[in-house]
Formats: structure tokens, C-alpha cells, sequence
């Protein structure tokens, strides 16, 4: 038994999605399911049982958001503060550059599927293997598109033994880092829609978020209503993208 090998796992991770297969891979704040071909997203929603108006999320990192999302300098700063500066995880959705070559790549049809009208989402921030695997598939114009690695409606999964298996049988490799960063949480990442300054989900690191807002914007986000109320998370259910 070793260390993990990261820079091995995604290149790994990278030519089973490029090859148009589809992955487990495990973030911070849960296991998810990434491909890129059409074929692989659709094997994958039907594996979830996802309703029609969930979407596909973009795995991404701090680089691929700023090139990708058109923001305005406020915006930008906020997201800054949250990622950069307190080094939170962070769902970023926002109006977004269709002509930047890795949207451009995804197939028409994958990419209604991926936006919520001029809206994408993209997750940043969610750990080092997901860093490693989006800097390679960046590089490539291979776009990462993916979700919880769940039945759709039965929450985030933060140890692979506890993956559904209709989950496990409907993609090409399973890359196991074991318990996730934050299990604690009990869901997915938190959701911000910066087109709109509207909470979508509340996820991991939620109270670290509002309180940057707070002090460093003079911005109150919802509260949360707990688990017991909101298992998901989720404010804005009919625009839910995991």
C-alpha cells in the first residue's frame, strides 16, 4: 500500500473519459461521475434515474472558471474570496463563453442538457485529483461533464461502498480515495448562481460562505434550514443539477 498517485489517476481518469468512456472519481465533497461523450452522459443518466430537468455539471478548476464564466468584477471577487482566499469549495454558476473550445466541444444536445438557459455550472475547487484530471482534459479541449455519483433523490455518496449499483455498473472504471473531506456536510457542494446572486444549493462549507459574504460584501444568504427540513439542499429544485 502506497500514498495516492495522483498525477497517474488522472491521467487514467482522463483517457477512459476521452476514449468516451465514464468514471467514478472522488472530490472533496463527495464521489461524482464524469464523461464527455454523449453516449457515456446518457448510460449515466439513465443509470441515476434522473429526471428530465436535472442537467449535467462541469468539472472544473479555478483556470477553466475564469476562462469559461463571464462575470462581473463583484462577482469575480466573491467567488476570489471564497476559493482563493478561504480555499472553500464552490458550485459557480453563471453566464458562460459558448465560443471557449472546451464549451465548443461539447455535442448540441450535451450541452442543453449542461445549461440552464445562458447558465453553466462548474464546480471549483473540488480537491486535487479533480484539479490533476481537469488541467489534463483543459489541455486536450475535453470537456468533463458529470454528476453525483448517486441514485438520483438518494443524496451524495462520500465512501464507494455505499455507491448504488446501477452506479457502479454503468461506467468504465471506479477510482476509490476512500471518505471524503466533507462527509460531515451530508451533501454536495454548495450552489451559488452569480447571474442572479441566488443560493441554489446549500452544501458543504455553507456557514464558512455566508459568513464571507457577509463580512466582506454586505451579502445575507438564506439560512439553513437544517437537514431534517432540506436533506438536499436544495432552494431551486426545478434547476437542481445533481
Amino acid at each position: 500500500m502506497s500514498r495516492h498517485d495522483i498525477p497517474g489517476d488522472a491521467d487514467h481518469i482522463y483517457r477512459t473519459v476521452a476514449a468516451g468512456g465514464a468514471v467514478i472519481m472522488p472530490a472533496d465533497i463527495g464521489y461524482g461521475v464524469i464523461a464527455s461523450s454523449p453516449d457515456a452522459l446518457t448510460r449515466l443518466f439513465r443509470a441515476k434515474r434522473r429526471a428530465p430537468h436535472k442537467r449535467h455539471a462541469m468539472a472544473g478548476n479555478y483556470e477553466l472558471h475564469r476562462e469559461v464564466h463571464r462575470l462581473g468584477r463583484r462577482e469575480r471577487d466573491m467567488v476570489d474570496a471564497v476559493v482563493l482566499d478561504a480555499r472553500l469549495p464552490l458550485a459557480v454558476v453563471g453566464p458562460f463563453d459558448r465560443s471557449h473550445p472546451v464549451v465548443a466541444a461539447i455535442e448540441p444536445e450535451t450541452l442543453a442538457a449542461s445549461t440552464v438557459g445562458d447558465t453553466m455550472a462548474m464546480l471549483v475547487n473540488g480537491g486535487g485529483l479533480q484539479d490533476a484530471v481537469v488541467r489534463i482534459a483543459h489541455r486536450n479541449g475535453v470537456p468533463l461533464l458529470g454528476s453525483s455519483a448517486n441514485l438520483s433523490g438518494t443524496g451524495t455518496k462520500f465512501r464507494v461502498q455505499d455507491i448504488e449499483q446501477p452506479i457502479i455498473d454503468a461506467v468504465d472504471a471506479v477510482v476509490d480515495y476512500g471518505l471524503r473531506k466533507y462527509h460531515l456536510y451530508r451533501r454536495s457542494s454548495t450552489m451559488i448562481d452569480f447571474s442572479r446572486m441566488e443560493v441554489v444549493r446549500i452544501g458543504a462549507c455553507y456557514e464558512l460562505i455566508v459568513d464571507v459574504f457577509a463580512g466582506q460584501f454586505g451579502i445575507t444568504l438564506p439560512a439553513d434550514p437544517g437537514r431534517d427540513v432540506l436533506p438536499s439542499g436544495h432552494l431551486r429544485e426545478a434547476r437542481e443539477l445533481t
